[in-house]
């Protein structure tokens, strides 16, 4: 009778040990996010155009990997065009205007822009001075921080006659986290534009 006790408990013991390592306590996952593949920076001309419908006197160097499209005129905005990239559903939004004793007005729009769309959104907006003294670039990047409609806006000026504007735009909804890769890689071709900008006379 003890035998039979001592190989019931044995049998026991060993269901129980069996039961006990297959459960376990469930832990969540942290959140994941897909991987974006990015591609090399390389870089092509644009040389400016002067015409009836548009007018952008400057050159710099854009992305190879996006395109440019101008917007159809319609007597007031001869100066709108973009930079898109379907891929990563991206745009940068740029606006030509030629100054005619009006930079301080247009200066505070364009400080008027980020105060009223993106301030209540940003965590934090950082400023980097933009000082081109052989091209005659100046201007300032803004950085936004946080979930903000756009993540990078920047105006530059010779400070006599002409000033462009630019904005990163994504069509998604806005995640600083999820996005962060390719606002950082797209601020690289914005910098790139930036530092070959030049003014045509």
């Amino acid at each position: 009778m003890v035998p039979e006790r001592r190989t019931r408990i044995f049998v026991l013991l060993i269901i129980f040990c069996a039961l006990y390592s297959c459960s376990h306590i469930p832990v969540p996952k942290p959140r994941g996010h897909f991987r974006i593949d990015l591609p090399e920076h390389k870089y092509i001309q644009f040389n400016g155009i002067s015409g009836k419908d548009h007018n952008i006197p400057l050159s710099f160097e854009y992305p190879v990997y996006g395109y440019l499209s101008f917007q159809e005129d319609n007597g007031s905005n001869p100066g709108w065009f973009d930079i898109g990239f379907p891929s990563n559903r991206a745009k940068i939004y740029l606006t030509y205007k030629d100054v005619k004793n009006d930079l301080d007005s247009l200066l505070d729009q364009s400080y008027d822009i980020n105060v009223k769309y993106h301030v209540s959104k940003a965590d934090a907006i950082k400023e980097n001075v933009v000082s081109n003294i052989d091209n005659k670039v100046y201007g300032v990047i803004y950085d936004l921080k946080g979930n903000t409609a756009s993540a990078v806006e920047f105006y530059v000026t010779d400070s006599l006659h002409h000033y462009l504007r630019g904005s990163l735009y994504f069509n998604a909804e806005p995640n600083a986290d999820s996005l962060a890769p390719v606002i950082d890689f797209f601020r690289e071709d914005i910098m790139h534009l930036i530092e070959t900008l030049k003014w045509k006379k």
